[in-house]
C-alpha cells in the first residue's frame, strides 16, 4: 500500500490534524453495539425534508436527524447500485472487487468468494446477522454457481436480487435463507420491515449483538406506492404523486423499524446510519428525484451522482441535532464498524476506506487514502474521480466511450485493463458545489507539460489533505493547489486500482428483469 509524505502537500494545504480514538476506546468496558445500517435505492440528497425537500414529507427520517448526525458531504462509494454495495460491504473500491456495473440476473459478476465483508467480519466477531431487502451483490441469486448473502456473512436472508418482482407492490421473488417465499401481499417496503422487525423481536439470538442491514428497494423504478401515500401529493401528474408517495411510504416504513427498536429499549446502545446508494434516478417516467444543489444524477461522478443522504445516530457517542460536512464514504463503513466493534479490518488486502468514527466526537479523519471513483460506464464524460479536502479532480479515459448497457464486452475489460487517464477537471467544492467553474487551466501548468512530470513506472509518495477540523467542517482557508499535484496522486491511485481488477467472459444481457417487470398505467 501506498503511503503519503505529508511535507509534499504542506505548501498547498492547509492541515488540521486532531488525534483519533483508538478502536478499543470506543467499546472498552461496555457491551459490543447493535448495528443498524437503511440503505435507500435511489434515494437523492434532495429527497428528505431534513436536507431541503420543501414539498416531501418525511418525518420519521427528519426525527432521525434531529437526534444524531447528519453528514453534507456523504459520499456513496459508486454511481449506481451494485458498485456502491460493494464498496459499502468490503470497504474497497467496487472497481478493485470486480464489480463494474449494476449486475443484471445471471450475469457472472458477483463479489467473489475471497472477499471479505463487514457481515462476515462481525458475525466472527459474535454477532448475530441479518439481510434485508435487496442483495444485488451476484447474479446467480440464490444458486450454489455463486456467492449468496450467507456466504457472505448473514444468519439470516430476506433477500431480492436487484428489484422487488415484477413490481415493488405484491412482489413474488423474495428469498428467505435459500427458500423462495412465493407471492406476497402489500408493499416492497413495508414487506421488508415486517420482516425485519419479526427478526429482532422474535428470530435473533438476543443472547448476542446483532448487524442488520436493511435495503429497500425504495424509491427505485418500478415505483410502487399505496394511496395514502399518494394522496399526501395531489397533483395532474401521476408520476409526481407516485414518486413522492414512495419516498413517505419509505420513510413510514423505516419509522416502524426504528420504533421498534426503541420499543425493545435497544436505542441506547445500537448505532443507526442512514444512507442512499448514489443519487437519484431522474428518468423520463419518473423525472422527480432530486439531487439538490448539485450537479447530475445517478451514474455520472459529477456531484449529484454520488453524493448523498447521511445520518449517524448513536446515543453518547453522535451528538444530536449536529450538521458535519466533512467527506465520509461508503468504503468507510467497515473500518468504522469494525473500530465501532473492537475488532480489526482486513491486514491481507487494500481497505480504501477509513474509519470515521472521529467524526462523531468532532474530531478530524485521518485518511490513508484519499476518496476515489473508478466507473468507465459513467453517463458523462469523466470516467474517475478523487476528492481531496475541498478539491475534487476528475478524469476522461482516452478511449472511446462505452454505450450505456449491462453486456459485458471485450471492449468493457480492454478499457478496464489499458485505458490511460486523459483530460483533467478541478472544482473546489466550497467555493463551487453545484461544479460550475472548471478551475484546471487556471491553477495548473499546461496538460501536456503535467502529464510529463508523471512517468507511469515512478510511483511517488504523495501528501494527503486530512478531511475535517474540531468543529467539523472541511479545511480552513487554503493555498492554491497545482493541477499535478492532484494528478499525480490520481494516477497512482487509478493505476494501483486498474492493476488489480479482475475482468469477466464476454456476456450478452438476456433482459430478464425487463421481461417480467409491471409498469405503472401511467407510463408512456
Amino acid at each position: 500500500m501506498f503511503q503519503y509524505r505529508v511535507a509534499e502537500l504542506l505548501r498547498y494545504f492547509a492541515l488540521a490534524v486532531v488525534g483519533v480514538s483508538s478502536a478499543t476506546s470506543a467499546t472498552r468496558g461496555t457491551e459490543p453495539p447493535n448495528i443498524l445500517v437503511v440503505l435507500c435505492d435511489d434515494l437523492g440528497y434532495g429527497d428528505l425534508a431534513c436536507y431541503g425537500a420543501a414539498d416531501l414529507k418525511t418525518p420519521n427520517i427528519d426525527q432521525l436527524a434531529r437526534e444524531g448526525l447528519r453528514l453534507t458531504s456523504c459520499y456513496a462509494a459508486a454511481a449506481n447500485c451494485s458498485p456502491a454495495r460493494t464498496g459499502l460491504m468490503t470497504g474497497r473500491t467496487p472497481t478493485r472487487v470486480g464489480v463494474h456495473n449494476w449486475i443484471p440476473m445471471f450475469s457472472p459478476v458477483h463479489v467473489r468468494r475471497q472477499e471479505i465483508t463487514i457481515a462476515t467480519l462481525l458475525r466472527n466477531a459474535g454477532y448475530d446477522t441479518g439481510h434485508f431487502g435487496k442483495w444485488h451483490l451476484n447474479g446467480d441469486f440464490n444458486l450454489p454457481s455463486q456467492p449468496q448473502p450467507s456466504d457472505h456473512g448473514f444468519n439470516y436472508w430476506f433477500s431480492t436480487q436487484n428489484n422487488a418482482l415484477p413490481n415493488h407492490r405484491n412482489p413474488n421473488n423474495f428469498v428467505r435463507n435459500g427458500e423462495p417465499v412465493g407471492p406476497l401481499e402489500g408493499y416492497s417496503g413495508p414487506l421488508v420491515t415486517d420482516e425485519a422487525v419479526h427478526w429482532l423481536k422474535v428470530v435473533r439470538d438476543k443472547s448476542k449483538p446483532f448487524f442488520m442491514y436493511v435495503c429497500y428497494h425504495e424509491p427505485h423504478e418500478p415505483i410502487a406506492s399505496d394511496r395514502q401515500y399518494t394522496d399526501l401529493y395531489p397533483s395532474d401528474d401521476p408520476s409526481y404523486s407516485a414518486h413522492h408517495g414512495n419516498i413517505t411510504q419509505l420513510d413510514d416504513a423505516c419509522g416502524r423499524l426504528l420504533r421498534t427498536i426503541d420499543e425493545l429499549a435497544l436505542r441506547e446502545n445500537t448505532f443507526v446510519l442512514f444512507t442512499s446508494d448514489n443519487g437519484p434516478a431522474i428518468t423520463g417516467i419518473h423525472p422527480h428525484g432530486s439531487p439538490g444543489p448539485f450537479r447530475e444524477k445517478k451514474g455520472h461522478l459529477y456531484e449529484g451522482g454520488i453524493r448523498v443522504p447521511g445520518i449517524v445516530r448513536w446515543p453518547g457517542h453522535a451528538e444530536a441535532g449536529q450538521v458535519c460536512d466533512v467527506p465520509v464514504s461508503g468504503v468507510d463503513l467497515l473500518p468504522t464498524l469494525c473500530e465501532i466493534a473492537g475488532i480489526n479490518p482486513p491486514t491481507d488486502r487494500v481497505i480504501d476506506g477509513t474509519s470515521f468514527l472521529p467524526v462523531l466526537h468532532q474530531q478530524a479523519i485521518e485518511r490513508k487514502r484519499p476518496l476515489y471513483w473508478h466507473f468507465v460506464r459513467a453517463s458523462s464524460d469523466p470516467k474517475v474521480a478523487m476528492r481531496v479536502g475541498d478539491w475534487k479532480v476528475l478524469a476522461k479515459l482516452d478511449t472511446p466511450p462505452l454505450k450505456p448497457s449491462a453486456d459485458i464486452l471485450e471492449e468493457e475489460m480492454q478499457v478496464l485493463k489499458t485505458a490511460k487517464l486523459a483530460e483533467f477537471e478541478l472544482y473546489n467544492l466550497r467555493q463551487d458545489p453545484g461544479e460550475t467553474k472548471d478551475l484546471a487551466a487556471q491553477v495548473a501548468v499546461p496538460f501536456a507539460e503535467s502529464r510529463a512530470l508523471l512517468p507511469d513506472k515512478r510511483r511517488p509518495r504523495v501528501a494527503a489533505l486530512l478531511s475535517g477540523t474540531s468543529h467539523c467542517t472541511t479545511t480552513a482557508a487554503q493555498e492554491p493547489v497545482r493541477l499535478e499535484q492532484l494528478v499525480e496522486q490520481l494516477r497512482i491511485v487509478y493505476s494501483e486500482v486498474q492493476s488489480e481488477s479482475p475482468v469477466w467472459p464476454v456476456w450478452e444481457w438476456p433482459r430478464y428483469e425487463s421481461q417480467r417487470i409491471e409498469w405503472p398505467s401511467y407510463r408512456k
